[in-house]
């Protein structure tokens, strides 16, 4: 019992320093177009509010620790596209709809982070349409060192049949995909989605310039 509450205890330790650590990440490299990119959707949109510099971190979605609770899987639907530019932006010129800042870590059961890890995002624009032509609003970005990964894009509207969602997969360096979907609270179309599912809901603060999500993902590391 003793040895499994210095076990409990390291845990919370290492998460509270890692949350507080990731408070002051500063996100001044939003936005930035990586060598050879010279897709428009690596620039910010003329018509979409400024969003803030930062944005406050949450403790892994399900409990870090919990060996047995990774973030669920969900289906990829019928509009991914392979291939997308690496941004950390999916702002354009012209790109209409609430400004949404999107971040957090991508982390082990053991709450340990993983550094590198792929993530790729895609959602369809404010009028509930997605762009199966090109990759407008579709980017995948590496996290960062300590886990971390920041999404500049807009919120997506509402898709036939659907509550409001974003598609993401993730993969740990030479594991297996998570493909899954992340969700906002208080939707309506939440309680009648077949497919929505509570752990992916974001945290989702109002803020002057739009609106600020956060997510960790868990995975479960082989």
């Amino acid at each position: 019992m003793e040895n499994q509450e210095k076990t409990t205890v390291n845990r919370r330790e290492f998460l509270h320093a890692f949350l507080a650590a990731a408070v002051t990440y500063t996100l001044a490299a939003c936005g930035r177009r990586p060598a050879g990119d010279t897709t428009p959707a690596a620039t910010a949109g003329a018509t979409t509010a400024a969003l803030p510099s930062q944005a406050q971190q949450l403790a892994p979605t399900p409990a870090c620790g919990d060996d047995d609770d990774v973030t669920p899987q969900q289906t990829e639907g019928p509009f991914y596209t392979p291939d997308t530019p690496e941004r950390t932006s999916l702002l354009e010129p012209g790109l209409a709809g609430t400004s949404l800042l999107v971040s957090g870590a991508v982390l082990t059961t053991g709450c340990q982070p993983v550094a590198g890890a792929l993530l790729d995002f895609w959602h369809c624009d404010d009028n509930g349409e997605y762009d199966n032509v090109g990759y407008k609003l579709r980017g995948h970005q590496f996290a960062d060192d300590a886990g971390r990964y920041t999404l500049e894009t807009i919120q997506p509207g509402l898709y036939p049949g659907r509550t409001r969602h974003i598609h993401v997969k993730v993969q740990a360096p030479n594991q297996p995909v998570l493909t899954t979907q992340l969700y906002f609270p208080g939707e309506p179309g939440n309680a009648n989605d077949g497919i929505f599912h509570p752990d992916l809901v974001m945290d989702v603060q109002e803020t002057a310039g739009g609106r600020e999500a956060t997510f960790n993902f868990v995975l479960d590391i082989a």
